[in-house]
């Protein structure tokens, strides 16, 4: 087989091999199966499946090295496997979920279409509404959004943590992070900078009343609180705001209407941070550019080099301080300031 066709054939199989991971997760396999081998046979009774399907299942699981395959038609969870799980502190479940579930697969058939026309959004075409209006509509997608949101977090959080560790946090005292949600990314800054204050602005009914379910869970209950609201109308006032995996749900137009409602809140040395997977300078293959498939079909945003982000400070009164990256490169954080 030449390179050629083996990248053609590893790629024709892609989506074959995330809903066979969709389904080992919807049914629960990575729960059954643990680091002692179990038969195929005991799984599928654990888990009142078909024990022939069951076997199948399994095998091609092990194809993906999410399990590994022993004698007797036997399998054991991998370190990768693990990550399925809802109890793994790193846990991808989710998320994975919720990329493959049937509102995330249906709206990427109107891709072509969308190039075609020059109009994205997948979503609005699929369902008639724009993806925040179907999940206040939806319960059961409102609920598989926030808990896939919360689950990337997982895996963002840690490269964020690390991007900021090369800035000044020591000068702010208050912060706010803008669509929150659940307090993942806030309350792990709330606790390793004890100094901090925190807010998170999220939409009603993604929060409760008080503090964030993190703030409890990471012992900063004392320092953080949420708030409900609408970014577009108004923020609470702050000496630095975070945005993780917001800006990229919305087009310039929109981007620039919450920067500027920031910037207006910001006390006299505010600052922002975006944080984004960044599309590499000259638009080198990379995973956001995948990721900016997925943000064609899903609404009106887009990922963004760190130019096009510059901009859009630009336009709404920021000044441009400095793009930071883990050393994965995995997510970036673009930093700007109210000062001129």
């Amino acid at each position: 087989m030449t390179d050629a066709q083996e990248l053609v054939l590893e790629l024709f199989y892609g989506r074959w091999r995330s809903q066979t991971l969709h389904a080992g997760v919807e049914l629960g396999v990575f729960e059954a199966v643990g680091s002692v081998p179990a038969t195929a046979a005991q799984v599928a009774h654990d888990l009142d499946l078909d024990p022939a399907l069951t076997y199948r299942l399994l095998r091609a699981l092990a194809s993906l090295r999410v399990l590994g395959a022993h004698d007797g038609e036997a399998f054991s969870i991998t370190e990768a496997g693990a990550m399925l799980r809802g109890d793994h502190p790193q846990s991808m479940r989710d998320a994975l979920l919720l990329r493959e579930g049937p509102e995330h697969t249906a709206i990427w058939k109107h891709l072509s279409a969308l190039v075609r026309d020059g109009s994205q959004d997948g979503f609005a075409r699929e369902f008639g509404v724009a993806a925040f209006e179907h999940a206040a509509r939806e319960p059961s997608y409102r609920k598989a959004f926030d808990a896939g949101m919360s689950s990337q977090s997982n895996l963002q959080t840690g490269w964020a943590l690390e991007a900021l560790e090369r800035c000044d946090v020591a000068a702010i005292a208050h912060l706010c992070d803008v669509g929150g949600g659940q307090g993942h990314l806030l309350c792990h800054l709330l606790a390793r900078y004890p100094h901090l204050e925190g807010t998170i602005l999220e939409r009603p009914g993604v929060l409760g009343p008080g503090a964030a379910p993190w703030a409890s869970r990471l012992g900063v209950a004392d320092r953080c609180t949420s708030v409900a609201g609408d970014m577009f109308v108004d923020v609470p006032g702050a000496d630095a705001y975070t945005m993780k995996m917001i800006l990229h749900d919305w087009n310039d137009d929109e981007c620039v209407r919450i920067l500027a409602n920031l910037r207006r809140r910001a006390s006299a040395s505010g600052r922002v941070f975006i944080i984004e997977h960044v599309i590499p300078d000259g638009g080198a293959p990379d995973y956001a550019a995948l990721f900016d498939m997925h943000m064609l079909c899903w609404g009106t945003g887009k990922e963004r080099t760190v130019e096009e982000y510059r901009a859009l400070l630009r336009e709404s009164g920021w000044t441009f301080t400095a793009a930071r990256f883990p050393r994965s490169g995995a997510i970036g954080v673009v930093e700007a300031s109210k000062a001129a």
